[in-house]
């Protein structure tokens, strides 16, 4: 499903393609459409949903994942893969036995692994046998939880894993617990997610609501950018005229929409002294599937009156792009170059420049140079 860096049909060959429409570039994996951002955190799980003793099975970037939580409350993170038979653990239990202290005892012979990945007891084993059970280890990975959120580390050598130099995001105004969660599943690979998701052009087009916005109102934007940690933000402004959802907040709105590595989108609305936070991380399951979770925290009274049209409208909307995504499937199945243009799909050029900086910083071991610079752009919408 990735797109080769050829030159434009309507470029004669060998002649260099004029910055304002361009082929999608080649990217560090690759090609675009392929390979991940290794060496960071991926959004699993809200911790709400990791309950005491449970054993939950995700896939990320391709990989099967255990997220568990111990009945002291604890949470970690092991390969779903026993090494004994290849069961999944997942489908085991949490057991608490003397002498091992809690363990995920596989369903299929009884193997029990500590929560660090160790193996503590293989049932069948009799007297005499001395098999060093400790020298056998499920890989674990690196978990936190943070605002009510659960992150997984997923380290570019699984075999030889670093340790976390970072930690996971921080979203501003992500207090308390989420006053709305939807999520979808998009039959995408996680660069085309992002690009459609940074993608300020298609409203008027994918999402016609009434409430929303149409072709009729589309109008010339300009809006500021600036760099920030591993990403980029449209810098603090009033919300456009022609988006209507908006005036429902009343007031004076100001908002400011981020994107940072290796997929993370926020909207921070504030209206005084009151604030709104429309949070979207992206997970890639594998190379075709990326799981789209959206979040929202707000303490503003309106929020709380318009949450059941709101969660229609977020429903909506992911259904939408769920589809022009499968649509979108249909012409990519063929391989064909994509040609962007400046500055609607700047942003879809800043993703693959800071996904090939964060590769290349951490191949050379060493600091992070985001390559984004403070500028303006302009399209219609």
């Amino acid at each position: 499903m990735n797109s080769r860096a050829v030159e434009p049909e309507n470029t004669p060959l060998g002649q260099e393609a004029p910055d304002a429409a361009t082929a999608a570039p080649k990217g560090p994996s690759g090609g675009f459409g392929k390979g991940y951002v290794t060496d960071a955190w991926y959004f699993v799980a809200l911790s709400r949903q990791v309950v005491k003793a449970s054993l939950k099975r995700y896939e990320i970037l391709g990989e099967p994942v255990l997220i568990g939580r111990t009945q002291a409350g604890d949470i970690y993170a092991l390969r779903d893969i026993c090494p004994h038979r290849a069961a999944p653990l997942s489908a085991g239990r949490l057991v608490d036995r003397e002498g091992e202290g809690e363990t995920v005892e596989c369903p299929y012979h009884g193997w029990r692994f500590r929560t660090d990945g160790t193996c503590a007891a293989m049932p069948s084993l009799c007297e005499g046998q001395n098999v060093e059970v400790e020298r056998i280890k499920v890989r674990s990975y690196a978990v936190r939880e943070s605002q009510g959120m659960v992150f997984v580390w997923m380290p570019s050598d699984a075999r030889n894993p670093s340790q976390p130099d970072q930690e996971p995001p921080l979203f501003p105004g992500a207090e308390g617990e989420p006053q709305l969660v939807e999520w979808m599943d998009f039959d995408s690979h996680i660069d085309h997610a992002v690009v459609g998701l940074m993608d300020p052009a298609h409203g008027p087009y994918v999402h016609k609501q009434w409430w929303w916005r149409s072709e009729k109102s589309m109008h010339e934007k300009a809006k500021a950018f600036a760099p920030r940690d591993f990403g980029w933000a449209m810098v603090r402004h009033a919300p456009s005229s022609n988006s209507r959802l908006y005036k429902v907040l009343g007031g004076a709105p100001a908002t400011e929409i981020t994107f940072r590595l290796p997929g993370y989108r926020w909207e921070h609305i504030q209206v005084g002294t009151k604030q709104v936070l429309a949070l979207t991380l992206l997970t890639p399951v594998n190379e075709n599937k990326t799981r789209i979770t959206q979040v929202f925290w707000s303490d503003h009274w309106v929020f709380a009156l318009a949450k059941p049209f709101l969660r229609a409208g977020v429903a909506a909307f992911l259904h939408q792009d769920g589809g022009m995504v499968n649509l979108q499937n249909e012409g990519l199945k063929y391989d064909p170059p994509l040609l962007w243009i400046d500055d609607a799909d700047k942003q879809a050029k800043w993703y693959q420049q800071l996904k090939k900086e964060w590769l290349k910083s951490r191949a050379e071991g060493r600091a992070f140079v985001n390559p984004i610079k403070e500028t303006v752009l302009r399209w219609k919408s």
